[in-house]
């Protein structure tokens, strides 16, 4: 990459980070304001529950994002923990785009469910649902550009799937 590519990749990567945690955070707030509420003064915010199942998909979908950015996705490889050199090297680009695939099916799908909440109106804490959902497209796609790309480029952690099992 050249340095200004590699700069720009570094940024995003920064802002996706900065998202997550910002997200993560505002959601342990609110949650913890909604508690205190509750047990304290028998009340809470009407709003806040529905909200904040929408921070939960949407702080999924950019995890997603992240996981996929280090190669610290989920990956269900056990046949790659017995295969070794090129065998183990095709087998991982089979299933990143297989994965990818996956990813953009529902990306296509993704667009179906946000059209109909475009043409419903409703909404959730004061934003109109499709707001809340863009994140399942938009995020899915983003998911299969980067699986793709991951496919071809050499793994970025040797770290395996399943954790060795202490003596």
């Amino acid at each position: 990459m050249t340095g200004h590519c590699a700069t720009l990749v570094r940024w995003i990567e920064r802002i996706e980070t900065g998202l997550v945690a910002v997200l993560v955070l505002a959601m342990v707030v609110l949650a913890g304001a909604q508690i205190l509420l509750r047990n304290l003064f028998e009340s809470g915010l009407s709003w806040a529950d529905p909200l904040l199942r929408a921070m939960v998909l949407w702080a999924a979908m950019l995890g997603a994002l992240a996981a996929a950015r280090d190669d610290k996705h989920i990956g269900l490889d056990l046949v790659t923990h017995f295969v070794h050199g090129r065998t183990r090297r095709v087998l991982r680009v089979a299933t990143l785009l297989f994965a990818a695939a996956m990813s953009a099916a529902m990306a296509w799908y993704g667009v179906g469910l946000v059209r109909l909440d475009v043409d419903s109106g409703a909404a959730t804490a004061g934003i109109p649902n499709w707001v809340i959902e863009a994140i399942v497209p938009v995020g899915f796609g983003l998911l299969a550009l980067r699986l793709a790309m991951r496919a071809f480029l050499p793994p970025r952690s040797d770290a395996p799937a399943l954790a060795p099992e202490l003596p």
